[in-house]
């Protein structure tokens, strides 16, 4: 039996031993005062002068400045460049093209007057939005597909090997890519001269307009599926394997699996992948449409981008131009902001959060 008078709790708080259930001595006010300390900790640990924050994270930073030099100089800077959209820009006014900005008159909304009276600028978006909800419903859910057809593959030497032959046209250049499609498909290709050869028309479709534009679908399928199937195979390779588990034993078939298990992992890396995509929207191929511009024509190849080019660079109407380029980019933000609205509507974090 002890012979101190002070009390057991008051004995266990002097000598700072805490309770059976873990919790510190003193109760609620030893607590607070726990709680206090945490906070003057954190606020001292915020108090740290930029010379000891910049010693303590030098490494880091010199690993990010290659990337934010090469940011700033080829994508902030050249934003400059818009003011051009609201003059009658002249570059041969000066040695420097930089300088000339200056020394060009001004013309207001002239330009952007121009572009919104001209029928072929409306031509243009149509054949961009009509191209880019063809590869949205025909493009996008193809990488999904082919990345859970390969992760039901058991053997991994043959997923690796499927993976790889399906990711390998993602390296090609289009100048590549249109010309192994002009090999089958043109009127020289081999379906062409396999119908000849058994006595049937050939076909040429890298010339036909009807269907350039799901011709330009499929390229884009061929050369970029295999990237998409890398993502989604990567947010499957995080799903723990207790859920298939724990379903098959609650009796979910294979199909089952799918619907709950598999496309609810992949749900946030569809929403942001869609995000994206809907914010590239105007932008469906610049290199590859250019490329086929002169066989199918640009009533059928023309988009904001190609026009862009074609009256900036080969007019050499570069206020004109800068406007349309820059009335594509106000749309573009306006859809990327709209779609990351309707993920959060989804529950999903989209590109940014709330």
């Amino acid at each position: 039996m002890s012979n101190s008078t002070v009390p057991r709790s008051r004995a266990g708080a002097k000598t700072g031993k805490r309770k059976p259930d873990g919790s510190p001595p003193g109760g609620d006010a030893g607590r607070a005062a726990g709680r206090r300390a945490g906070r003057r900790a954190g606020q001292g640990a915020g108090k740290l002068s930029f010379r000891l924050r910049f010693r303590r994270d030098r490494t880091l930073i010199l690993m990010a400045l290659p990337a934010v030099a090469l940011v700033l100089v080829f994508t902030y800077i050249p934003v400059l460049g818009n003011v051009v959209a609201f003059q009658d820009y002249d570059p041969y006014l000066s040695d420097n093209g930089f300088v000339a900005m200056f020394e060009s008159p001004w013309t207001g909304l002239e330009n952007f007057q121009r572009i919104f009276a001209d029928s072929a600028f409306w031509h243009a978006v149509q054949n961009t939005f009509v191209l880019f909800f063809l590869q949205l419903v025909l493009y996008f859910p193809i990488p999904v597909l082919l990345a859970l057809l390969i992760n039901s593959v058991v053997r991994p030497r043959v997923r690796a090997v499927a993976q790889a032959v399906m990711y390998l046209p993602h390296f090609f250049s289009w100048v590549l890519v249109v010309t192994v499609f002009q090999q089958i498909f043109g009127g020289a290709g081999i379906i062409a001269q396999t119908l000849r050869r058994h006595g049937h028309q050939g076909i040429d479709l890298m010339t036909d307009p009807g269907i350039f534009k799901f011709l330009v679908t499929a390229e884009g399928v061929w050369k970029d599926a295999g990237w998409g199937i890398i993502v989604f195979l990567a947010a499957l390779s995080a799903v723990s394997p207790d859920l298939y588990e724990a379903a098959a034993m609650d009796g979910a078939g294979r199909w089952r699996r799918m619907w709950h298990v598999t496309l609810p992992a992949l749900r946030p890396v569809i929403a942001l992948l869609l995000v994206l995509r809907v914010g590239d929207a105007l932008t469906v191929g610049f290199e590859q449409l250019l490329l086929q511009r002169d066989s199918v024509g640009p009533g059928a190849s023309e988009v904001l981008d190609t026009y862009v080019w074609w009256n900036g660079i080969r007019n050499q109407d570069f206020g004109y131009a800068a406007a349309a380029g820059l009335v594509k980019g106000v749309v573009g933000l306006g859809l990327v902001l709209t779609a990351n609205k309707v993920a959060h509507l989804m529950g999903e974090q989209g590109v940014y959060k709330k």
